[in-house]
Protein backbone atom coordinates (compact mmCIF):
# COMPACT_ATOMS: atom_id res chain seq x y z
CA UNK A 1 0.00 0.00 0.00
CA UNK A 2 1.20 3.36 -0.93
CA UNK A 3 1.98 5.90 1.83
CA UNK A 4 0.05 8.65 0.56
CA UNK A 5 -3.01 6.30 0.03
CA UNK A 6 -2.73 6.54 4.27
CA UNK A 7 -6.09 8.14 6.12
CA UNK A 8 -6.79 8.01 9.43
CA UNK A 9 -9.48 5.67 10.57
CA UNK A 10 -12.86 7.33 10.20
CA UNK A 11 -14.08 9.56 13.53
CA UNK A 12 -10.84 9.61 14.79
CA UNK A 13 -10.25 13.20 13.42
CA UNK A 14 -12.11 16.19 14.63
CA UNK A 15 -12.43 20.26 14.03
CA UNK A 16 -11.80 22.06 16.56
CA UNK A 17 -14.34 23.76 18.45
CA UNK A 18 -15.15 27.61 17.00
CA UNK A 19 -16.29 29.55 19.77
CA UNK A 20 -18.19 32.96 19.14
CA UNK A 21 -19.38 32.05 15.91
CA UNK A 22 -23.23 32.69 16.15
CA UNK A 23 -25.77 30.74 17.91
CA UNK A 24 -26.13 28.54 15.28
CA UNK A 25 -23.08 27.08 16.30
CA UNK A 26 -24.55 26.09 19.46
CA UNK A 27 -21.07 28.18 21.13
CA UNK A 28 -22.65 31.52 20.35
CA UNK A 29 -23.37 34.63 22.96
CA UNK A 30 -21.58 33.99 25.93
CA UNK A 31 -19.01 31.34 23.82
CA UNK A 32 -19.04 28.69 26.59
CA UNK A 33 -17.63 31.47 29.44
CA UNK A 34 -20.82 31.54 31.11
CA UNK A 35 -22.52 34.92 32.73
CA UNK A 36 -20.36 37.96 33.93
CA UNK A 37 -17.81 38.13 35.93
CA UNK A 38 -13.67 37.85 36.17
CA UNK A 39 -13.76 34.71 34.14
CA UNK A 40 -15.87 35.66 31.35
CA UNK A 41 -13.51 38.80 30.32
CA UNK A 42 -10.60 38.69 27.73
CA UNK A 43 -7.02 38.21 28.93
CA UNK A 44 -8.08 36.25 32.48
CA UNK A 45 -5.10 34.30 34.28
CA UNK A 46 -5.88 33.81 37.84
CA UNK A 47 -2.34 32.46 39.52
CA UNK A 48 -3.24 29.01 41.57
CA UNK A 49 -4.58 29.09 44.88
CA UNK A 50 -6.24 32.28 44.52
CA UNK A 51 -9.51 32.78 45.70
CA UNK A 52 -11.04 35.89 44.61
CA UNK A 53 -9.30 37.92 47.56
CA UNK A 54 -10.38 36.03 50.43
CA UNK A 55 -7.85 34.91 52.63
CA UNK A 56 -6.42 31.75 50.60
CA UNK A 57 -6.72 28.48 52.36
CA UNK A 58 -2.62 27.89 52.46
CA UNK A 59 -2.58 31.10 54.76
CA UNK A 60 -5.33 30.07 56.80
CA UNK A 61 -4.01 26.97 57.57
CA UNK A 62 -0.24 27.41 59.24
CA UNK A 63 0.55 23.62 59.72
CA UNK A 64 0.43 23.32 56.21
CA UNK A 65 2.58 25.72 55.08
CA UNK A 66 5.91 25.09 57.19
CA UNK A 67 8.28 27.83 59.30
CA UNK A 68 11.72 29.31 58.61
CA UNK A 69 12.92 30.54 61.58
CA UNK A 70 15.09 34.22 60.61
CA UNK A 71 17.05 33.94 63.58
CA UNK A 72 19.05 30.58 62.81
CA UNK A 73 22.47 30.42 63.11
CA UNK A 74 24.05 29.36 59.66
CA UNK A 75 27.09 27.72 59.77
CA UNK A 76 30.00 27.59 57.03
CA UNK A 77 30.96 23.87 57.09
CA UNK A 78 34.23 22.28 57.37
CA UNK A 79 34.58 18.33 56.94
CA UNK A 80 37.98 16.76 58.54
CA UNK A 81 39.24 15.70 55.43
CA UNK A 82 39.98 18.88 54.12
CA UNK A 83 42.46 19.86 57.33
CA UNK A 84 44.76 17.22 56.03
CA UNK A 85 46.18 20.41 53.87
CA UNK A 86 47.49 21.86 57.50
CA UNK A 87 51.49 20.63 58.68
CA UNK A 88 50.87 17.56 61.72
CA UNK A 89 50.76 19.20 65.32
CA UNK A 90 49.88 22.61 64.04
CA UNK A 91 47.25 25.04 65.23
CA UNK A 92 44.45 25.64 62.89
CA UNK A 93 42.36 28.83 63.79
CA UNK A 94 39.27 30.22 61.33
CA UNK A 95 41.54 32.72 60.08
CA UNK A 96 43.72 30.08 58.72
CA UNK A 97 41.09 28.52 57.13
CA UNK A 98 40.22 31.67 55.19
CA UNK A 99 44.01 31.81 53.90
CA UNK A 100 44.20 28.49 53.17
CA UNK A 101 40.95 29.24 51.13
CA UNK A 102 39.19 26.35 53.13
CA UNK A 103 36.17 28.36 54.30
CA UNK A 104 35.64 31.28 51.94
CA UNK A 105 34.89 34.12 54.93
CA UNK A 106 34.86 34.95 58.19
CA UNK A 107 30.80 35.93 57.96
CA UNK A 108 29.21 32.78 59.29
CA UNK A 109 31.10 30.39 62.60
CA UNK A 110 32.69 27.74 61.25
CA UNK A 111 31.32 24.47 62.26
CA UNK A 112 33.70 21.42 61.98
CA UNK A 113 32.62 18.16 60.78
CA UNK A 114 33.61 14.21 60.65
CA UNK A 115 33.42 13.73 56.57
CA UNK A 116 36.96 12.37 55.42
CA UNK A 117 39.74 11.17 57.20
CA UNK A 118 42.64 12.72 60.26
CA UNK A 119 45.56 10.74 60.06
CA UNK A 120 48.13 13.22 61.90
CA UNK A 121 47.43 15.81 65.14
CA UNK A 122 45.92 18.86 64.97
CA UNK A 123 44.72 21.75 67.60
CA UNK A 124 41.67 22.94 65.84
CA UNK A 125 39.79 26.41 66.40
CA UNK A 126 36.46 26.72 66.08
CA UNK A 127 32.67 27.77 66.85
CA UNK A 128 31.14 24.46 67.02
CA UNK A 129 31.94 20.73 66.42
CA UNK A 130 29.72 17.59 65.75
CA UNK A 131 30.25 15.15 68.46
CA UNK A 132 31.51 12.56 65.75
CA UNK A 133 34.58 14.87 64.21
CA UNK A 134 36.01 15.40 68.26
CA UNK A 135 35.70 11.99 68.43
CA UNK A 136 37.98 11.82 65.54
CA UNK A 137 40.00 14.26 66.51
CA UNK A 138 40.94 13.25 69.39
CA UNK A 139 41.68 10.09 68.26
CA UNK A 140 44.52 10.97 66.44
CA UNK A 141 46.12 12.80 68.81
CA UNK A 142 44.48 15.85 68.50
CA UNK A 143 42.55 18.79 70.05
CA UNK A 144 39.39 20.35 69.42
CA UNK A 145 39.27 23.40 71.02
CA UNK A 146 35.46 25.57 70.81
CA UNK A 147 35.81 29.66 70.74
CA UNK A 148 32.94 32.32 70.90
CA UNK A 149 31.60 33.76 68.37
CA UNK A 150 30.07 37.02 67.67
CA UNK A 151 26.14 36.79 67.93
CA UNK A 152 23.80 36.39 64.53
CA UNK A 153 25.08 39.10 61.70
CA UNK A 154 22.08 40.39 59.40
Amino acid sequence: MLQEKLSPAPGSKRGRKRVGRGDGSGHGTYSGRGCKGQKSRAGYKMRPGFEGGQLPLIKRLPRKRGFTNPFRTEYSLVNLGKLGIFEPGSEVTPEKLVAAGVVKSLRRPIKILAGGEMDHPLVIKANKFSAAAKAKIEAAGGRAEEVGHAPHAI
